[in-house]
């Protein structure tokens, strides 16, 4: 049983960003078996947890707008599935302070849930072992496992099989969302082709160049689906494409976020200023990555 919790406990919730994503099959329940390396940025959303009677979910920040805090919520789903692990009953006041896009491929919801697993485990003073965080954490979605283990990762499988990656070097992204959301289930229903290659990489690239070298020989199959379902994710690549210093773009994930690859910061803010003043409706942020 847990012990008696601490009054208020926060937790970060980074960007996902897939670096590649391939697609190298499908299983007869129609689940896609993936090869991604996932990085995180020093961006993204936060939980707050408080000690209450109930369970509670508010949200704020600049993309709170529209979200539902009920039942559905994957912070109020995580809560009550951690309870119900734990054998009690699934009481706080949880604040999401929403700072990433939603629906836009960067793994907002799947990282407020991994979250919000970390921070309830605190809160309710909880002793959980990481197999069991991430077994729950399984339970809510694929991409929740590897934000619930937080650090640069080789995926398979259908997104359940979480390797550790090898050291990599600094390395800085610009992140651009042209302002639509995307289904994650109608861009991989469009994807068309051939299936590709597990290519994940096991020696530490040595420096910046050497990895994104790497990086440029893999790519991102939902690519073509994405952009015939939103086509403003080519303007955004375009963008990308013609900033100088930037080393490879890639959509993010299933979309509709793009990412522009540099070797530092200087140069990664200058082609985001540069973008916004170009495309001021655009969400943009140079971020570093999280090692």
């Amino acid at each position: 049983m847990p012990g008696s919790p601490s009054n208020t406990v926060t937790a970060f919730a980074p960007a996902k960003i897939n670096l590649y994503l391939q697609i190298t099959g499908r299983r007869d329940d129609g689940y896609h078996r993936l090869d991604s390396l996932i990085v995180f940025a020093d961006i993204g959303d936060q939980i707050s947890a408080t000690s209450s009677d109930q369970l509670k979910l508010t949200i704020e920040g600049p993309f709170a707008k529209g979200l539902s805090s009920g039942d559905n919520n994957l912070v109020i789903r995580a809560a009550n599935i951690l309870a119900e692990f734990a054998g009690i009953e699934p009481r706080a006041n949880i604040t999401l302070t929403k700072n990433l896009p939603v629906a836009s491929g960067i793994g907002g919801g799947s990282a407020d849930a991994a979250a919000t697993l970390h921070a309830l485990t605190e809160l309710w003073q909880l002793t959980l072992s990481k197999q069991d965080l991430l077994a729950l954490a399984q339970k809510l979605g694929a991409d929740v496992p590897v934000c619930v283990h937080g650090k640069p990762s080789f995926i398979s499988g259908i997104g359940e099989i979480i390797t550790p990656a090898p050291d990599l070097p600094e390395a800085w992204l610009i992140l651009v969302n042209p302002g639509i959301a995307i289904s994650t289930p109608e861009v991989f229903a469009g994807r068309n082709g051939d299936f590709s290659k597990v290519s994940p990489f096991a020696t530490p690239p040595p420096a910046y160049t050497e990895f994104a070298a790497l990086l440029n020989e893999r790519r991102n199959d939902l690519t073509v689906s994405a952009i015939a379902i939103a086509p403003e994710i080519q303007e955004a690549l375009s963008a990308l494409d013609t900033s100088p210093g930037q080393n490879l773009c890639r959509m993010c994930g299933s979309g509709a976020t793009c990412f522009g690859l540099f070797e530092d910061e200087i140069m990664a803010q200058k082609a985001a200023d540069d973008i916004q003043t170009a495309h001021p409706t655009w969400w943009i942020r140079a971020a570093r990555l999280r090692s």
